[in-house]
């Protein structure tokens, strides 16, 4: 259940840029379904920290506490983690990525782990 909670939560989230780097915090929570079936959801708190890497990139990573919550199932308190990066490929396209972990029952020997990368066209 958590990994398919986790998988929508990665499909779900969008990172936006921050206008200047340094230290910021995060609150996101991210539910899922399978066609008209809740599944649950999981919410995070993240401290993080990002920056610019040239004139034409940035990167953050961000850690905090994530409350999952599995439908049907009494909630749990976990640790998340994000790390990711962007890069202008014009004026108009950029390329992002991130790889984002969770643990497991607060272990951290088995963690569920998610990663997207994309494009995005800005009109």
């Amino acid at each position: 259940m958590f990994k398919s909670v986790f998988a929508a939560t990665a499909a779900l989230s969008i990172s936006a840029g921050a206008a200047f780097a340094g230290p910021y915090v995060r609150v996101e929570s991210n539910a899922g379904w399978v066609g008209d079936d809740y599944t649950g959801a999981v919410t995070e708190l993240q401290i993080g920290y990002d920056g610019q890497i040239g004139d034409n990139s940035s990167w953050y990573v961000e850690a905090g506490p994530a409350l999952v919550s599995a439908d049907g199932e009494e909630s749990e308190g976990e640790i998340a983690a994000e790390i990711g990066a962007s890069v202008a490929l014009s004026d108009n396209v950029g390329l992002y990525g991130e790889l984002g972990i969770l643990t497991t029952n607060q272990e951290f020997d088995e963690l569920n782990t998610a990663g997207k990368l994309g494009i995005k066209y800005s009109f």
